[in-house]
């Protein structure tokens, strides 16, 4: 039997849970102080994701970078992938805001959405 020990991030109140899993498996969950705590857990031990914020390379801008984030979580084992791919791209201004940039981040299904605006520079 294992144990893990996470901080709940799904609220502000900081859970200190305990996982018990076997065999990768999670047998249970204690320490939470409502569902969702016990959801993240068992997420985070099984096929742990993240929401990934950066910033990507805006050609003809008045500013060389836009923020970024993808739309939802994406695995966590994709996130070293989809930062090269992220930094070889490069978009042209106009940007607006929840302008769609890549549609599928690395197979993720998940949209890469520009989380603020750059304007084309003036000719």
């Amino acid at each position: 039997m294992e144990k893990r020990n996470l901080t709940c991030i799904v609220c502000p109140m900081g859970c200190s849970l305990e996982v018990e899993l076997e065999n990768g498996m999670v047998r249970s969950v204690t320490g939470n102080s409502c569902p969702r705590g016990a959801e993240y857990a068992k997420n985070e031990c099984t096929h742990p994701t993240r929401v990934l914020t950066t910033t990507v390379k805006v050609v003809d801008g008045k500013r060389p970078l836009a923020s970024v984030k993808s739309a939802g979580a994406i695995p966590k084992e994709l996130l070293f992938e989809a930062m090269k791919t992220i930094n070889c791209l490069s978009v042209p201004a106009p940007v607006e805001l929840g302008q769609v940039l890549l549609t599928d981040l690395c197979g993720s299904g998940i949209p890469l959405v520009a989380t603020g605006s750059v304007e084309k520079t003036e000719d």
